[in-house]
């Protein structure tokens, strides 16, 4: 079953929100490409996936910094789920068209539960100086 964007997910931020819903779809579409065995199509979304995760993980650093907000255990999170992605990646690309079971059965959900967590917990503590600001608020 997709992910699918809920207000409740809100970050108070357009520019969070927006990396948020891109990489819930991103989730999506690795589930669609793991349930339809494309291991081609896999390869190269989760390519995308990490490369979007790391403009969205960027932007989030930049508005902690400019919001004088504390960043240093969300940033080190990041660089830890950055690795896995990479293995998970170099692991794919080493075999070619034959997953791990562990890619089968626990991939998506892993990505699932990361990306709802990495929203409702990390995100979320922006969230009260986010809302006192407009919604479009870009740092300088």
């Amino acid at each position: 079953m997709a992910l699918i964007w809920r207000k409740h997910l809100s970050v108070g931020n357009a520019t969070l929100d927006s990396g948020n819903k891109k990489l819930l779809g991103m989730v999506n579409s690795i589930e669609y490409a793991i349930s339809t065995k494309d291991s081609a199509a896999l390869l190269e979304v989760i390519k995308s996936f990490k490369g979007c995760a790391e403009a969205h993980f960027a932007n989030e650093a930049r508005f902690a910094q400019a919001l004088n907000l504390p960043f240093a255990q969300h940033e080190l999170a990041h660089q830890h789920f950055q690795k896995e992605l990479q293995q998970t990646i170099d692991e794919l690309a080493v075999k070619v068209g034959t997953w791990s079971e562990y890619v089968m059965d626990y991939y998506p959900q892993l990505l699932r539960d990361w990306l709802i967590g990495h929203i409702t917990n990390d995100g979320m503590q922006m969230k009260p100086v986010l809302e006192s600001r407009p919604y479009d608020f870009e740092p300088v």
